[in-house]
């Protein structure tokens, strides 16, 4: 069937069926979802974090509700490597989907490791630098908050990457996120997703202890979603347009409106995590109300939402 509307973007020289994608860490590596959803019907997907060796993760309790959102300490718990490549690319191999996996480590020679291991896979469209967990106690999150590692670590993983699309996922925790993106920017990166979770604490006042094993945790959900809109807006004015670079906007995306504040705010794309733990097949109900909201608004291509923020009147 003919799409009625145009909902493709263009985002890092990929031509996406739509702009919307799963967020790292909140979707597996696909096949958790295929029950539940059309996961073809996405425009990305983005795997779960993958490290050089397999990890356990955090101590549990890791997941706790909060009255807004969730806070997570899973510790990039994953497969390593070695099982990725064995057992979950022959399942992505199959999706029409643009995937990108997500890349973790402790040191930039991990980072490069990884990447160069995958870089000539077919399957892949490109990869997510993940170098902003709030929920790892060495490597990651010194990166993510650094400049100059930022600029160290984007070159040195772009020049692995070969052709593929290199997104680097910038941290909000920052004194201001410009200077890190323009990092990015500066060390090859040719999109850049934000945001990353916010490192916060929930109490049990009965043992005044806290609820989580790890003590922290990574704030998602709801309760960031006008931080992470102002952070994307923030960014494109001051680094992404001009740089010509994409941004992928995420952070509390639960409905289409959520998303076309995103794409309005300077977002080419937009990603959807902890909502698909309470709607698994939310990605997909937002692509739908994505068409409605063109229709309703006479827009004939979605792309022309990115960065038409309007001043107040």
């Amino acid at each position: 069937m003919t799409e009625r509307f145009d909902m493709s973007v263009e985002f890092a020289g990929l031509t996406l069926a739509n702009p919307v994608f799963t967020a790292s860490g909140t979707c597996g590596y696909a096949d958790e979802l295929a029950d539940f959803m059309d996961v073809d019907a996405l425009g990305g997907f983005i795997t779960k974090s993958i490290t050089l060796k397999p990890r356990k993760g955090n101590p549990t309790p890791r997941i706790v509700e909060t009255d807004a959102g969730m806070l997570n300490a899973i510790g990039l718990a994953n497969v390593g490597l070695e099982r990725f490549v064995a057992e979950k690319l022959p399942v992505i191999a199959h999706m029409k989907s643009a995937v990108f996996v997500n890349v973790a480590g402790t040191t930039i020679e991990e980072y490069v490791a990884v990447v160069e291991r995958l870089a000539d896979e077919k399957a892949l469209a490109g990869f997510e630098l993940n170098i902003s967990c709030p929920n790892v106690k060495r490597g990651g999150i010194s990166f993510g908050t650094d400049p100059t590692q930022v600029e160290e670590i984007t070159r040195a993983v772009k020049k692995a990457c070969g052709s593929k699309v290199l997104i680097v996922k910038l941290a909000p925790a920052v004194t201001d996120i410009s200077v890190t993106a323009r990092a990015a920017v500066a060390g090859g990166a040719d999109a850049l997703s934000l945001i990353n979770t916010f490192t916060a604490m929930v109490i049990d006042i009965e043992t005044r202890r806290p609820v989580l094993a790890n003590r922290t945790g990574g704030l998602s959900g709801p309760a960031i979603k006008p931080v992470a809109v102002y952070l994307v807006n923030k960014v494109y004015r001051e680094v992404a347009r001009e740089a010509g670079i994409p941004l992928l906007g995420l952070g509390g995306i639960r409905t289409a409106a959520d998303a076309i504040e995103f794409l309005i705010a300077g977002a080419t794309a937009v990603a959807v995590g902890t909502a698909s733990f309470v709607e698994p097949d939310c990605a997909v109900q937002i692509v739908a109300g994505l068409r409605d909201y063109c229709d309703r608004k006479k827009i004939n291509r979605l792309a022309e939402l990115t960065g038409s923020l309007d001043r107040p009147v």
